[in-house]
């Protein structure tokens, strides 16, 4: 019998080849619990502070869900009330929200009736915020469950000392980097 070079060659790469595994064996392996490598991502700081802020606004959003309020409107109820008058760019620049979705986000809370526009006295052309008294009371109310679950659970987890140290650290990093 003759076999051809070809064939021969054909024979001796397919011993060499790892057997490929089908889509059915991929899912099985996955459907077992192996859990994903990181690798270099689990190095990355900013990888890490974007999975920890998904956790920690997922456990606001369970924790203000009988108010309906995001981070971001908490935010803003928050500067209006230590800064009333202020002007919309100033507040929308501070929490570093683009002025488009900082319109549409005052949109739904002055609809919601917890912050009212104003036109300034010293310049028409710009809107000063205030809260409303249905604001004060709705961020009363956001303030004592941040409070006493979120930051609650955040300083259980971390400790008081390193609670601390994080925030200093975060801060570090908003203000210099």
């Amino acid at each position: 019998m003759t076999v051809s070079k070809a064939a021969t060659d054909k024979a001796a790469t397919d011993a060499i080849k790892p057997a490929r595994s089908n889509g059915k064996e991929a899912v099985e392996a996955a459907a077992e619990g192996a859990a994903l490598q990181l690798g270099e991502l689990s190095e990355l700081l900013g990888y890490s502070l974007k999975r920890a802020q998904l956790k920690v606004f997922e456990d606001f959003l369970r924790c203000v869900a009988p108010l309906q309020l995001t981070p971001a409107q908490f935010s803003v109820l928050l500067l209006l009330d230590k800064n009333p008058g202020r002007n919309q760019t100033e507040i929308a620049n501070t929490l570093g929200i683009l002025r488009p979705n900082f319109v549409a986000m005052l949109d739904g809370l002055e609809s919601r009736d917890l912050c009212a526009r104003m036109r300034s006295a010293n310049d028409r052309r710009s809107h000063i915020l205030v809260l409303t008294d249905k604001g004060r009371a709705v961020l009363a109310r956001a303030k004592k469950l941040v409070a006493s679950k979120h930051e609650a659970r955040l300083i259980e987890l971390l400790g008081p000392a390193n609670h601390t140290a994080l925030l200093e650290m975060l801060s570090k990093i908003a203000m210099e980097f």
